[in-house]
């Protein structure tokens, strides 16, 4: 199938998953992962409507971005583990950076947005599966408070939600559970209604278990390989 047939095939699931857990489809934002994904197959999404981006390093963007400045109304998001020594040029080709897992990452970010002038919505990514092979932050954790706590003076940062990549499972409905914990943490963050703290984003589902996120209240699914294919090496 085409990119453009995945794209539509991928909008109808979504629209079903949404009916099912009484959300508007309108609300669920789909989001193609680009990673080794070449500029041609880019813009093939997009011609067939796709807006929303996400990318994993900083280095593989901006590889692609002089073939794709044309694109003008793309929306591009940093998913991927960021380091701090990035943090100017991830402001400079991103419009979001949806991987914030530490105070110190979004104090570098906070100074290269002001010093660029920009403000740069962010989600704190969460380590829902405590894994030690991944980023994020654990749940309740003194680190995530310390976070919370620091978001009034952040100024050029703006906290919209969370986001977390779950143990893999064959069977999506392993990461039920985990979609379900993340659903939680961001209703309880949200009650507390924090200063410079805002819970309407949660970033969950890719394209094995995208379906299930959304039951479980995702409202952004990280797709890459339903849409281009397996990815190249």
């Amino acid at each position: 199938m085409s990119i453009a047939a995945n794209i539509a095939s991928i909008k109808e699931r979504i629209a079903a998953a949404a009916r099912r857990s009484a959300h508007p489809p309108d609300e669920i934002l789909l989001m193609a992962v680009t990673k080794t994904q070449p500029a041609v197959r880019i813009r093939e999404a997009y011609e067939a409507g796709q807006r929303l981006f996400g990318e994993n390093r900083v280095q593989e963007l901006d590889r692609k971005v002089d073939a794709l400045r044309d694109l003008h109304d793309t929306e591009w998001h940093m998913i991927g583990h960021l380091q701090t020594n990035k943090a100017t040029r991830t402001v400079e080709l991103f419009r979001a950076v949806d991987s914030i897992d530490s105070l110190k990452l979004a104090q570098k970010l906070d100074a290269a947005a002001h010093t660029l002038a920009r403000k740069l919505d962010v989600l704190i990514e969460i380590n829902v599966g405590g894994e030690a092979t991944k980023s994020g932050l654990v749940p309740n954790s003194p680190a995530l408070e310390e976070l919370l706590m620091a978001a009034p003076r952040l100024e050029a940062l703006a906290f919209r939600g969370l986001m977390t990549v779950p143990p893999f499972t064959e069977d999506p409905e392993g990461a039920r559970p985990y979609f379900r914990m993340l659903h939680k943490l961001c209703g309880t963050i949200g009650a507390r209604k924090l200063p410079a703290v805002v819970m309407e984003e949660l970033s969950m589902g890719m394209s094995h278990d995208f379906e299930v996120a959304i039951e479980e209240g995702s409202t952004c699914v990280r797709v890459g390989t339903a849409i281009f294919g397996e990815r190249s090496t």
